[in-house]
C-alpha cells in the first residue's frame, strides 16, 4: 500500500470508529475495516452491515451501506464529496483530504445515529 493510501485508510478507519460508536468491528487489519450493526437482520440472523474501508488497487473505498436505502442522506452532499461517489454507497479516495473526511464522518455520525425504520 502506497504511503498515501495508507494514510488515507488511516484517516477513514479512525473517523468511522469515532463517528459509529454503537457499531460492531466485524473485520479489522491492514486495509480493511468492516463494521456491522448491533441489530440483527431477521432474514440471515447476522449482524447487519453498516460500513467499511477497503484499500484497493487504485484507491482507498469507503463503503456506507445505509445509503442504499436511505437516499435521503445523500441530499447535503457537497459537490465535492458527491464527486468522490461511486454507485451508491461508496466514496473513493487516492489520498487524505481533511474537508471531505470532515464531511463523511458528520455523514457517519447522521445515519449512525438515525431512527431505525
Amino acid at each position: 500500500m502506497s504511503p498515501e493510501f495508507e494514510t488515507a485508510f488511516v484517516g477513514l478507519r479512525d473517523l468511522l470508529l469515532r463517528a459509529a460508536p454503537g457499531m460492531i468491528v466485524a473485520r479489522d487489519a491492514v486495509g480493511d475495516l468492516m463494521l456491522q450493526t448491533p441489530e440483527v437482520d431477521p432474514k440471515t440472523g447476522e449482524p447487519t452491515f453498516f460500513a467499511a474501508v477497503t484499500a484497493k488497487k487504485a484507491y482507498v473505498a469507503f463503503h456506507l451501506m445505509p445509503l442504499y436505502y436511505r437516499p435521503e442522506f445523500l441530499v447535503e452532499l457537497s459537490p465535492q464529496l458527491s464527486k468522490r461517489r461511486q454507485g451508491k454507497t461508496c466514496f473513493n479516495f487516492k489520498r487524505p483530504d481533511t474537508a471531505l473526511f470532515a464531511e463523511l464522518e458528520t455523514l457517519v455520525a447522521r445515519v449512525a445515529s438515525a431512527p431505525k425504520d
